[in-house]
């Protein structure tokens, strides 16, 4: 499971994404076309990464959380390229989420409110995709049954990528 790691700092500051993204213990390194890219201490040991929050949501929810995409790199535990989604409400047990970026489906798990890549080389292909790529779909299931569709602009995401990998090392 790739991406199960210490999100403590990481998922609360990501909860306020947005305007008021970082917080005291982030360091913007910039913000690239729809993306921002970030480093931050982790426990003594210096995490990279990026982020992004939907250009268009839909789906018939009532109350919505925050929802965003992540690219995480952590050195110090030889984690690199690892993707984590929150939705913003918690997925339906069991289910999976579907990325898409062109014509290609990608399959993410889900754990509570977020969703991962079942391994490394599946994160690296998804993140060579969006390399390439002008924009991604999410399509979720929440745990009472409700869809919901996120489209996220990859504009800037190479640029971003580039800058978490050159401040990590990678």
């Amino acid at each position: 499971m790739s991406g199960f790691h210490n999100f403590s700092a990481l998922a609360v500051c990501a909860a306020v994404f947005g305007a008021a993204f970082t917080s005291h213990a982030e360091t913007l390194l910039g913000k690239h076309g729809d993306w921002e890219a970030f480093t931050e201490k982790e426990n003594n040991a210096l995490a990279c990464y990026m982020g992004s929050v939907p250009t268009k949501a839909r789906g018939k929810y009532k109350k919505r959380g925050k929802t965003f995409l992540l690219i995480t790199h952590r050195p110090a535990e030889k984690s690199k390229t690892v993707i984590s989604f929150r939705g913003g409400y918690t997925f339906k047990k069991g289910s999976e989420i579907d990325i898409i970026v062109g014509k290609t489906t990608y399959k993410l798990f889900t754990d509570g409110g977020w969703a991962f890549a079942p391994d490394a080389d599946a994160d690296t292909t998804l993140v060579k995709a969006m390399i390439r790529g002008a924009s991604m779909t999410i399509k979720g299931l929440s745990g009472r049954g409700t869809k919901t569709t996120d489209t996220y602009s990859l504009k800037g995401f190479t640029a971003a990528y580039r800058a978490i990998s050159k401040a990590c090392k990678i």
